[in-house]
Protein backbone atom coordinates (compact mmCIF):
# COMPACT_ATOMS: atom_id res chain seq x y z
CA UNK A 1 0.00 0.00 0.00
CA UNK A 2 1.20 3.40 -0.68
CA UNK A 3 1.38 5.53 2.54
CA UNK A 4 2.53 8.29 1.28
CA UNK A 5 -0.04 8.67 -1.18
CA UNK A 6 -3.46 7.49 1.51
CA UNK A 7 -1.58 10.38 3.74
CA UNK A 8 -1.86 12.78 0.95
CA UNK A 9 -5.79 11.51 0.21
CA UNK A 10 -6.42 12.44 4.31
CA UNK A 11 -4.90 15.66 4.33
CA UNK A 12 -6.70 16.67 1.30
CA UNK A 13 -10.05 15.32 2.68
CA UNK A 14 -9.63 16.76 6.08
CA UNK A 15 -8.87 19.91 4.12
CA UNK A 16 -11.77 20.15 2.58
CA UNK A 17 -13.98 19.00 5.56
CA UNK A 18 -11.98 22.24 7.64
CA UNK A 19 -13.41 24.50 4.23
CA UNK A 20 -17.01 23.09 4.36
CA UNK A 21 -17.66 23.43 8.79
CA UNK A 22 -15.94 27.06 8.22
CA UNK A 23 -18.28 27.74 5.24
CA UNK A 24 -21.26 26.94 7.33
CA UNK A 25 -20.22 28.23 10.77
CA UNK A 26 -19.94 31.99 9.09
CA UNK A 27 -23.15 31.25 6.88
CA UNK A 28 -24.79 30.43 10.45
CA UNK A 29 -23.04 33.59 11.69
CA UNK A 30 -24.22 35.69 8.87
CA UNK A 31 -27.67 34.58 9.02
CA UNK A 32 -27.84 35.62 13.01
CA UNK A 33 -26.19 38.91 12.33
CA UNK A 34 -28.94 39.72 9.41
CA UNK A 35 -31.54 38.43 12.38
CA UNK A 36 -30.22 41.21 14.49
CA UNK A 37 -30.07 43.85 12.25
CA UNK A 38 -33.53 43.19 10.95
CA UNK A 39 -34.95 43.36 13.91
CA UNK A 40 -33.02 46.12 15.19
CA UNK A 41 -34.66 47.84 12.05
CA UNK A 42 -37.77 46.98 12.62
CA UNK A 43 -37.90 48.12 16.55
CA UNK A 44 -36.49 51.88 14.67
CA UNK A 45 -39.17 51.64 12.21
CA UNK A 46 -41.81 51.91 15.04
CA UNK A 47 -39.75 53.41 17.40
CA UNK A 48 -40.09 56.52 14.89
CA UNK A 49 -44.18 55.77 14.96
CA UNK A 50 -44.24 55.56 18.30
CA UNK A 51 -45.51 52.23 18.16
CA UNK A 52 -45.06 50.40 21.40
CA UNK A 53 -45.28 46.67 22.94
CA UNK A 54 -45.02 44.33 25.95
CA UNK A 55 -42.28 41.28 25.69
CA UNK A 56 -43.10 39.31 22.70
CA UNK A 57 -43.51 35.91 22.92
CA UNK A 58 -39.94 33.28 21.58
CA UNK A 59 -39.17 34.05 17.99
CA UNK A 60 -37.45 30.28 17.52
CA UNK A 61 -40.21 28.46 17.50
CA UNK A 62 -41.81 25.02 14.96
CA UNK A 63 -44.96 24.39 14.49
CA UNK A 64 -47.61 21.80 12.34
CA UNK A 65 -50.33 22.18 10.58
CA UNK A 66 -54.11 20.83 12.83
CA UNK A 67 -56.16 18.68 11.06
CA UNK A 68 -59.83 17.95 12.70
CA UNK A 69 -63.58 16.63 12.41
CA UNK A 70 -66.43 18.72 12.99
CA UNK A 71 -68.11 16.78 15.84
CA UNK A 72 -71.29 14.74 15.42
CA UNK A 73 -72.80 15.16 18.80
CA UNK A 74 -75.33 12.32 19.99
CA UNK A 75 -78.26 12.12 22.54
CA UNK A 76 -75.43 9.68 24.85
CA UNK A 77 -73.31 13.42 24.75
CA UNK A 78 -76.19 15.56 26.59
CA UNK A 79 -77.39 12.66 29.16
CA UNK A 80 -75.38 14.30 31.81
CA UNK A 81 -76.39 18.11 31.09
CA UNK A 82 -78.52 19.37 33.23
CA UNK A 83 -80.73 22.36 33.84
CA UNK A 84 -81.57 22.58 30.24
CA UNK A 85 -83.54 21.12 27.21
CA UNK A 86 -81.77 20.20 24.24
CA UNK A 87 -81.66 20.50 20.32
CA UNK A 88 -80.22 18.76 17.69
CA UNK A 89 -81.49 19.56 14.10
CA UNK A 90 -77.99 19.82 12.87
CA UNK A 91 -75.85 17.11 14.36
CA UNK A 92 -72.84 18.97 14.55
CA UNK A 93 -74.67 21.89 16.54
CA UNK A 94 -75.83 21.79 19.91
CA UNK A 95 -78.48 24.38 20.93
CA UNK A 96 -79.60 24.39 24.94
CA UNK A 97 -82.32 26.21 26.30
CA UNK A 98 -81.93 26.60 30.17
CA UNK A 99 -85.03 25.25 32.37
CA UNK A 100 -84.08 27.97 34.66
CA UNK A 101 -82.12 31.03 33.42
CA UNK A 102 -78.20 31.47 34.87
CA UNK A 103 -77.14 34.71 36.70
CA UNK A 104 -73.97 36.09 35.89
CA UNK A 105 -72.23 39.15 37.25
CA UNK A 106 -72.97 42.19 35.58
CA UNK A 107 -68.79 43.01 34.98
CA UNK A 108 -69.13 40.30 33.25
CA UNK A 109 -65.84 37.84 34.62
CA UNK A 110 -64.23 35.73 32.14
CA UNK A 111 -63.11 33.35 35.18
CA UNK A 112 -66.77 32.77 36.41
CA UNK A 113 -67.56 32.18 32.87
CA UNK A 114 -65.54 29.46 32.31
CA UNK A 115 -66.27 28.12 35.26
CA UNK A 116 -70.44 28.28 33.99
CA UNK A 117 -69.23 25.96 30.98
CA UNK A 118 -67.35 23.52 32.96
CA UNK A 119 -70.75 23.04 34.90
CA UNK A 120 -73.16 22.95 31.89
CA UNK A 121 -71.60 22.32 28.27
CA UNK A 122 -70.17 19.66 27.01
CA UNK A 123 -66.95 19.56 27.76
CA UNK A 124 -66.71 22.88 28.58
CA UNK A 125 -63.19 22.82 29.90
CA UNK A 126 -62.12 22.93 26.04
CA UNK A 127 -62.75 26.54 25.12
CA UNK A 128 -61.62 29.88 26.47
CA UNK A 129 -63.68 33.33 26.66
CA UNK A 130 -63.40 35.43 23.74
CA UNK A 131 -65.32 38.62 23.81
CA UNK A 132 -68.44 39.89 25.02
CA UNK A 133 -71.13 41.85 22.87
CA UNK A 134 -73.06 44.30 24.80
CA UNK A 135 -75.33 45.23 22.60
CA UNK A 136 -76.24 41.59 20.99
CA UNK A 137 -76.43 40.22 24.12
CA UNK A 138 -74.04 37.61 23.21
CA UNK A 139 -70.72 36.04 25.31
CA UNK A 140 -68.14 33.73 22.62
CA UNK A 141 -65.94 31.38 23.61
CA UNK A 142 -63.55 29.45 21.25
CA UNK A 143 -61.93 26.35 21.44
CA UNK A 144 -58.39 25.54 22.26
CA UNK A 145 -55.94 22.77 22.05
CA UNK A 146 -52.79 22.43 23.99
CA UNK A 147 -53.02 25.90 24.84
CA UNK A 148 -53.83 27.72 22.08
CA UNK A 149 -56.85 28.88 20.49
CA UNK A 150 -59.19 28.41 17.97
CA UNK A 151 -59.22 32.14 16.52
CA UNK A 152 -62.39 33.35 15.26
CA UNK A 153 -63.79 29.59 14.35
CA UNK A 154 -66.92 29.02 13.62
CA UNK A 155 -66.24 25.17 13.94
CA UNK A 156 -65.29 25.16 17.87
CA UNK A 157 -67.51 27.77 19.27
CA UNK A 158 -69.74 28.15 22.30
CA UNK A 159 -72.35 31.11 22.16
CA UNK A 160 -74.10 32.37 25.31
CA UNK A 161 -77.00 34.31 24.85
CA UNK A 162 -78.43 36.40 27.89
CA UNK A 163 -81.46 37.83 28.21
CA UNK A 164 -82.25 41.73 29.83
CA UNK A 165 -81.54 40.49 33.22
CA UNK A 166 -78.03 39.31 32.17
CA UNK A 167 -79.07 36.11 32.90
CA UNK A 168 -78.04 33.29 30.48
CA UNK A 169 -81.33 32.05 28.98
CA UNK A 170 -79.51 29.18 25.85
CA UNK A 171 -76.56 28.63 24.03
CA UNK A 172 -74.74 27.28 20.87
CA UNK A 173 -72.21 24.62 20.60
CA UNK A 174 -69.98 23.27 17.91
CA UNK A 175 -66.78 21.44 18.54
CA UNK A 176 -63.77 20.11 16.68
CA UNK A 177 -62.26 16.18 17.78
CA UNK A 178 -59.68 13.89 16.37
CA UNK A 179 -57.32 17.31 16.52
CA UNK A 180 -54.03 15.74 14.82
CA UNK A 181 -50.77 17.25 14.19
CA UNK A 182 -50.15 17.42 9.93
CA UNK A 183 -47.22 17.66 8.12
CA UNK A 184 -43.69 18.69 8.89
CA UNK A 185 -42.80 20.93 11.69
CA UNK A 186 -41.79 24.47 10.26
CA UNK A 187 -40.14 27.12 11.96
CA UNK A 188 -42.44 30.14 12.17
CA UNK A 189 -42.13 33.93 11.31
CA UNK A 190 -41.26 35.83 14.78
CA UNK A 191 -43.94 37.79 16.50
CA UNK A 192 -42.11 41.08 15.43
CA UNK A 193 -41.73 39.87 12.07
CA UNK A 194 -45.62 39.37 12.02
CA UNK A 195 -46.12 42.84 14.12
CA UNK A 196 -43.57 44.22 10.88
CA UNK A 197 -46.18 43.06 8.26
CA UNK A 198 -49.15 44.53 9.99
CA UNK A 199 -47.34 47.57 10.05
CA UNK A 200 -46.27 47.90 6.66
CA UNK A 201 -49.97 46.76 5.74
CA UNK A 202 -51.14 49.62 7.26
CA UNK A 203 -53.04 47.64 9.91
CA UNK A 204 -51.32 49.14 12.63
CA UNK A 205 -51.66 53.25 13.30
CA UNK A 206 -48.77 55.21 14.66
CA UNK A 207 -48.60 56.18 18.46
CA UNK A 208 -50.50 52.48 18.60
CA UNK A 209 -49.62 50.50 22.06
CA UNK A 210 -49.21 46.17 21.05
CA UNK A 211 -51.34 44.87 24.49
CA UNK A 212 -51.39 41.24 23.49
CA UNK A 213 -49.28 39.14 21.32
CA UNK A 214 -50.26 35.19 20.90
CA UNK A 215 -49.77 32.24 19.40
CA UNK A 216 -52.90 29.81 18.20
CA UNK A 217 -54.89 28.98 15.07
CA UNK A 218 -56.76 29.94 12.54
CA UNK A 219 -58.60 27.95 9.62
CA UNK A 220 -56.40 27.33 7.06
CA UNK A 221 -59.09 25.55 4.36
CA UNK A 222 -62.36 24.77 4.75
CA UNK A 223 -64.10 22.11 2.54
CA UNK A 224 -67.68 21.07 1.81
CA UNK A 225 -66.50 18.31 4.56
CA UNK A 226 -66.68 17.86 8.03
CA UNK A 227 -62.32 17.96 8.04
CA UNK A 228 -60.81 21.14 8.53
CA UNK A 229 -56.96 22.26 8.24
CA UNK A 230 -55.54 24.89 10.53
CA UNK A 231 -52.47 27.18 10.76
CA UNK A 232 -50.32 28.68 13.38
CA UNK A 233 -51.36 32.14 13.90
CA UNK A 234 -50.20 35.26 15.59
CA UNK A 235 -53.55 37.45 17.19
CA UNK A 236 -52.02 40.61 17.52
CA UNK A 237 -53.96 43.05 19.84
CA UNK A 238 -53.73 47.05 19.60
CA UNK A 239 -54.88 49.42 22.40
CA UNK A 240 -56.65 46.00 23.78
CA UNK A 241 -59.67 46.65 21.20
CA UNK A 242 -58.19 45.77 17.38
CA UNK A 243 -57.62 42.16 16.71
CA UNK A 244 -55.39 41.13 14.03
CA UNK A 245 -54.05 37.92 12.29
CA UNK A 246 -50.93 36.88 10.32
CA UNK A 247 -50.18 33.32 9.45
CA UNK A 248 -47.30 32.73 11.53
CA UNK A 249 -45.70 30.38 8.43
CA UNK A 250 -46.20 32.88 5.16
CA UNK A 251 -46.81 36.13 7.10
CA UNK A 252 -49.58 36.80 4.75
CA UNK A 253 -51.97 38.82 7.16
CA UNK A 254 -55.58 37.16 7.57
CA UNK A 255 -58.47 39.78 6.72
CA UNK A 256 -60.56 40.53 10.09
CA UNK A 257 -64.28 39.11 9.81
CA UNK A 258 -63.43 35.91 7.58
CA UNK A 259 -63.22 32.58 8.93
CA UNK A 260 -61.75 30.87 5.60
CA UNK A 261 -58.46 31.42 3.56
CA UNK A 262 -57.78 28.91 0.79
CA UNK A 263 -54.19 27.35 1.56
CA UNK A 264 -52.30 26.93 -2.14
Amino acid sequence: MDWSKTKSIFIMVFFILNIFLLYQYLEKRDNNQYELITEASIDEMLKGDEVTYDPLPKSTMKEQFLIAQSKVFTKDDTKKLSNQQIKMNDPTKLVGIFDKPLSISQSVQSAELEQLLKDYIWNGSDYQYWSYDEQNSTIVFYQHWDKKMFFNNSKGKVTLYLNKNQQVISYEQTYLEKIEKFKKPKELVSAIKAIETLYINGDIQPKSHITKVELGYYNSLQTTSATHLLAPTWRVVVNDKLDLFVNAFDKSVIELNTEEKILE
